[in-house]
């Protein structure tokens, strides 16, 4: 009897389930699960009568089926493995690899995937479920393979309504899954072992995919999320969610994104996250080709034996067929991250001169790195141009490295070694509007301060102490000091919260305000004047999409100490209903430029007690104008 499928998270157009029509047993199309027949004839025989039929389940008994040649998968069929099954595959006789002329922008795995024991193009309401087993059986190609050999247990190009549910992947080869263009993805309960082979599932070009309870102990990548070139074009990615993972990587990442990066990545959320080991990044996020990545939101990370906990980096290597130009990455948070035996690569933020990294948040997150290495150059360390945490060296600071970024902040964190270390704790390098509150290091015998700003404007450490409580001993070279910062309890906004929920991601937290900074998080309209009462003030960049919310309150956020809050209006809508005559006009203007246009932002202020703080909505509805900013200083 048929197994129901799980309910798919992703609403989609048309939601056939696929096992509508019935079941078909391969065992009545030939197949003998002996172990020993290829039986990829009868499991084809059996996935083409599904199909015929307008859709249904191929059901495997328990038994051992060989998989001498691919498998053509087909539209609304889902294959079910019941307890005791299992797929094995060959040395051979499987499709070649097909032809592409896209192959020198990425490597040959990841440009091919007619090789592969499950095969499948354009399909729609295909799945795998059940309990048992698809295990290449040592005989996948870790590298490049010859003609008839496979490197993939599944690969699938542009599908879209695809579930992954209980199965277990073993010895992949290259990939248990490699998925391009899809649409639509569910998996629940997925178990991955590729620790002698490579990667475990890599996700590429895919959007509205989410993942709960998944297991990857992978060699190479675990569970990556990337977009190259290998279809001859960009696509539009991500609205991602991955709950409960368990994941490992011997060799390289657990959770990653990259190293091909084309196509931009919106609207990713992991939390309940457990990674213990990776040879390379526990948590990476690299931007090497020119995509855009923001949005992305880690909770609740567990993690220990990583070569570097967390590695943040916009690269130049441009891998794309259309002359991509340089990537950004920003509004980025980690709320809840521990790390543990984090690894020998210090957590490191790393962007570009002109394509910072910006928009980061840290919260309550505490790692502990190995230590042990004596004192350095504080000097910017070189930079091989590769994304691998290895690419920088050596960082002259044991915990967090920052180097060409802006609106960075720390609260609740801390970071310690296991070894006495004469490095500093912290360094940044080239930014502006970096921040720490209460956030612990621990001190080197040896370290000649603990935390270092260069050339970094609007710095803030509030409430930073070392781990005997002592205060922090600070270095500051060509670097200035926020003018809402008090140093040892300056005022700081938290806890902001949006209503809007379909564009709360682009709202954040932002210091050091000033001409030249992007007053929207979805629009790139740049601040062209600031009255002088607020500039260098911390503000909350809005989206402008959010506008046309009616939600009330509409925002609220955390300030730690009284503060004046100013709220910039657009003259073209006005004084907002809401706001009573405790808001008083300041009678000054913040501008900024919209296309070929300045609009001209009237400022409200307000003064508040150290608390919550609430503010209604713009309620344009009528879409007359741009959505307000705050500003509080």
């Amino acid at each position: 009897m048929a197994a129901a499928l799980p309910l798919v998270t992703v609403t989609l157009a048309t939601a056939t389930p696929a096992n509508a029509a019935g079941t078909f047993n391969v065992r009545d199309y030939g197949a003998t699960g002996n172990g020993s027949t290829n039986d990829a004839a009868a499991i084809n025989s059996a996935v083409s009568a599904a199909n015929s039929a307008g859709g249904g389940t191929v059901e495997f008994p328990s038994g051992t089926y060989k998989v001498g040649s691919t498998v053509h998968l087909k539209s609304n069929v889902t294959i079910q493995l019941d307890s005791g099954s299992t797929l094995t595959g060959t040395s051979s006789g499987y499709d070649a690899p097909e032809s592409n002329s896209n192959d020198s922008y990425q490597d040959f795995g990841h440009s091919h995937f007619h090789d592969a024991m499950f095969y499948g193009d354009r399909l729609s309401n295909i799945g795998f479920t059940g309990s048992g087993t698809i295990d290449g059986g040592g005989n996948l190609i870790t590298g490049n393979p010859s003609s008839g050999q496979a490197d993939k247990l599944i690969s699938l190009t542009r599908c879209s309504n695809l579930t992954m549910n209980g199965i277990t992947l073993k010895r992949g080869g290259h990939f248990a899954i490699l998925i391009n263009g899809c649409d639509g993805v569910s998996s629940d309960h997925l178990n991955i072992q590729t620790a002698s082979d490579r990667d475990g599932w890599n996700v590429i070009n895919t959007q509205h995919a989410t993942f709960t309870n998944i297991t990857i102990a992978a060699n190479d990548d675990a569970l990556v999320f990337k977009s190259d070139w290998a279809l001859g074009q960009r696509f539009t990615q991500g609205n991602v969610t991955v709950t409960n993972a368990h994941l490992s990587a011997a060799c390289c990442n657990a959770l990653m994104f990259g190293s091909e990066t084309c196509s931009d990545f919106s609207h990713y959320t992991f939390s309940h996250i457990t990674i213990t080991g990776a040879g390379k990044s526990g948590l990476g996020l690299v931007s090497m080709d020119g995509a855009n990545i923001s949005d992305v939101h880690y909770s609740d990370v567990t993690m220990s034996g990583t070569a570097s906990p967390i590695m943040i980096k916009i690269g130049t290597r441009k891998r794309c067929g259309d002359s991509p130009g340089i990537g950004s990455i920003s509004n980025v948070t980690y709320d809840g991250v521990t790390g543990t035996s984090a690894g020998a690569y210090s957590p490191t933020i790393w962007g570009q001169s002109g394509h910072q990294v910006s928009g980061i948040t840290f919260t309550n997150v505490n790692l502990t790195l190995p230590g042990g290495h004596a004192a350095m150059s504080d000097g910017v360390p070189s930079d091989n141009g590769d994304y691998n945490p290895n690419s920088i060296g050596t960082r002259p600071a044991y915990g967090w490295y920052i180097h060409q970024a802006n609106g960075i902040s720390f609260t609740d964190s801390s970071v310690k070694f296991s070894s006495n270390d004469n490095r500093p704790a912290v360094i940044a390098d080239t930014g502006s509007g970096i921040s720490f509150d209460h956030f612990v290091v621990q001190r080197g015998s040896g370290s000649p301060y603990d935390l270092g700003f260069q050339s970094v404007s609007g710095y803030c450490q509030t409430s930073v102490t070392n781990t005997s409580g002592g205060a922090p001993r600070i270095s500051a070279t060509g670097s200035s000091q926020s003018s809402s910062c008090g140093g040892g309890g300056g005022l700081t906004v938290s806890g902001l919260s949006v209503a809007d929920t379909a564009n709360a991601g682009d709202w954040s937290v932002q210091s050091d305000l000033q001409a030249g900074a992007t007053l929207f998080g979805d629009r790139t309209f740049a601040v062209a004047s600031v009255p002088s009462a607020v500039a260098g003030a911390q503000w909350i960049r809005t989206a402008n999409d959010s506008k046309s919310s009616t939600a009330n309150p509409l925002a609220t956020f955390t300030i730690s100490q009284a503060a004046t809050v100013y709220l910039g209006v657009d003259t073209r809508v006005g004084k907002r209903s809401w706001m009573d005559s405790s808001w008083t006009d300041t009678g000054t203007q913040l501008t900024d430029t919209e296309g070929s246009s300045t609009r001209r932002f009237e400022l409200y202020q307000k003064s508040f007690p150290a608390g919550s703080v609430s503010l209604g909505p713009e309620a344009d509805t009528a879409n007359n104008g741009s959505m307000y900013t705050v500003i509080v200083k």
